[in-house]
């Protein structure tokens, strides 16, 4: 029994340390594989901003093993608003992972008006599927 509390509260401190890091950046990620469902540890991940009609590069990361970056963009910066794209590099996870897969990349494109202080994008994968949505 106490092994398991331990458990629980290593569980809770880590989920607890993600929230934290989560309050004072604008923008995080969250992958889970749909076959299994689990989190995707070790995907790359890529966030741009449209400037016209071109995409400037601001960060890069990759999910922690519970399939979360919980600071995707840039540090010490405010968010502006606009439209940005974070690109989840799928097919090299899949490949890393002997799996096969339809979507080598799942962009995501999104607006952030500046509403609200924190955008979360999950992403919902599969081999042959995927979905998101507006977390909080």
């Amino acid at each position: 029994m106490k092994t398991l509390r331990n458990l629980s509260a290593g569980v809770l401190l880590s989920a607890l340390s993600g929230l934290t890091l989560a309050a004072g950046n604008p923008l995080s990620v969250h992958v889970l594989n749909l076959e299994n469902g689990l989190p995707s540890p070790d995907v790359q991940v890529t966030l741009e901003k449209q400037n016209g009609n071109q995409w400037t590069a601001l960060n890069e990361g990759v999910t922690n093993e519970q399939g979360r970056i919980t600071a995707l963009y840039p540090k010490g910066k405010d968010l502006e608003a606009g439209v940005y794209r974070v690109t989840f590099k799928t097919g090299d996870w899949f490949a890393a992972n002997q799996g096969e897969t339809f979507f080598p990349e799942v962009p995501v494109i999104f607006q952030a008006d500046g509403e609200v202080e924190h955008y979360h994008i999950p992403l919902l994968l599969s081999p042959y599927g995927f979905s998101t949505y507006r977390g909080n």
